[in-house]
């Protein structure tokens, strides 16, 4: 007998990893609060990146790219939809996913803001993105070598729940829960050279990059940073993609800080966590198989390395989820109450509720796309929006053992949360922010859960 571990799930492909530079200019506006006193930014705690992961099964297959870049969240679609197009036309057939790390301390990409303090470095901004999103996607197409792609689960205690009921009052706070539940599921991937030689790491994680906020006057990828510094280090440089996880209600303990050193720390924290899984993964394509009993002053039972042969599907599909929205003032009517209010936070708010009016349309429903691949036994789930873990959690305990990665913030405008449905009784800003209804959660579940299932029987 075998046990499988890490090893199920394994995918023997041809694989090729770039890196490009995206930090914007220094004083790009990059207001993301709605507390923040100011809009340009005033300078760089660590750089931002984005890193190409293409995949093919060589033999004649579509390739498959996984974008990693850090940024926050994309508001419409034409930004997005230039640089995906970019990644599109370099990889030149195929599907691609494009993940942002959803930084709260990144740079505007929205040419909406172009008339903000620091606006006018918005459209080169978006140029430089769609220029290095090409010349990294071309990099790693040109690398594409055969690799085995390996996964194993871990545990982090960064991430915890925050939605917290508010001392003295009726709502839900944004903020740390103490006594609330939270996801600590930690996913690693390792793509290896057939030497065993580490190529590339992913992490797949859920928590919201909140560590620094509107005192925060710093373009910072947060958490993610030192994450992706402590993983490099222990795999002798290959690159690290940083992948966000279904982290709706999850964010770090500490956090809303103005310190740089708040975000470095917290990184380590998740960075020291990917690592010790990383480190405790088998070589690829081994497995562990029962050898015999050992008599010995109590009965041993002895286990040895064996091969094992990895997967070679790799395989993509989309599908889109009707949900209904909740009924919402139009468009022209949010742009009205914009233009009126005096108030700075509030009229933030109301720009944002317009821009997701707007992205959504003024209809009854709304259709959300989900990006579904397979590598090996393997799962990649992407979708634009900010679900709450359950979907993750259902998700990996529906398709146990094999890796479940759900991915938040994956290629489009981001509408909003999707909590569970009981939550929609509560004040809580997640609520009263999304644009979706009630059930659109549990929709969602179910849907991309058959959806799974019908890409596994293929």
């Amino acid at each position: 007998m075998s046990l499988l571990e890490e090893a199920h799930g394994e995918l023997a492909c041809l694989a090729g990893v770039a890196r490009a530079d995206i930090t914007p200019p220094p004083d790009i506006y990059a207001r993301n609060w709605g507390a923040a006193e100011h809009d340009a930014a005033e300078g760089i705690h660590r750089p931002l990146t984005l890193t190409a992961l293409v995949a093919s099964d060589g033999a004649g297959g579509e390739p498959l790219a996984l974008v990693a870049a850090d940024l926050g969240w994309w508001r419409g679609p034409d930004e997005e939809r230039r640089v995906r197009q970019a990644v599109l036309e370099t990889l030149g057939a195929g599907q691609a996913m494009v993940a942002l790390s959803h930084t709260h301390a990144g740079p505007s990409t929205c040419l909406a803001d172009a008339d903000r303090p620091g606006g006018q470095a918005i459209a080169a901004y978006i140029d430089l993105l769609c220029e290095r999103a090409r010349a990294a996607v071309r990099r790693a197409r040109e690398a594409l070598a055969p690799a085995i792609v390996s996964w194993t689960y871990g545990k982090c205690g960064l991430a915890r729940h925050r939605d917290l009921p508010e001392p003295g009052g009726a709502r839900l706070l944004c903020g740390f829960h103490p006594g609330g539940p939270s996801d600590d599921t930690l996913l690693v991937g390792r793509v290896s050279a057939p030497d065993g030689r580490v190529r590339a790491t992913i992490v797949n994680y859920a928590c919201h990059p909140t560590s620094l906020a509107w005192a925060n006057r710093l373009i910072s990828p947060d958490y993610v940073g030192a994450c992706r510094e402590v993983m490099e280090a222990a795999s002798a440089g290959a690159p690290c993609l940083f992948l966000q996880g279904a982290s709706g209600e999850l964010a770090p303990r500490e956090q809303y800080a103005s310190d740089p050193s708040v975000a470095d720390r917290n990184g380590r924290v998740l960075g020291l966590a990917a690592a010790s899984a990383l480190e405790g993964m088998l070589p690829p394509a081994t497995a562990l198989t029962f050898d015999r009993a050992l008599e010995s002053g109590a009965p041993l039972g002895l286990w040895r390395r064996g091969p094992r042969a990895p997967s070679a599907v790799l395989r993509a599909r989309t599908i889109a989820v009707k949900v209904l929205l909740k009924t919402l003032p139009s468009a022209a009517e949010l742009r009205a109450q914009e233009a009126a209010c005096p108030e700075r936070v509030l009229a933030e708010r109301l720009r944002r509720k317009r821009t997701i009016r707007e992205a959504v349309g003024d209809g009854a429903t709304a259709e959300l796309p989900f990006w579904l691949w397979r590598m090996g036994d393997a799962v990649l789930v992407g979708h634009a929006n900010e679900a709450y873990s359950d979907l993750q959690r259902s998700l990996r305990a529906r398709f146990a053992p094999r890796p479940v990665a759900v991915i938040n913030l994956v290629n489009g405008p981001c509408l909003g949360y999707l909590p569970p449905a009981a939550l929609y009784d509560d004040d809580v800003y997640q609520v009263w922010q999304t644009p979706l209804a009630r059930g659109s959660l549990e929709r969602v579940v179910a849907e991309v859960g058959n959806a799974v299932d019908a890409l596994l029987a293929e």
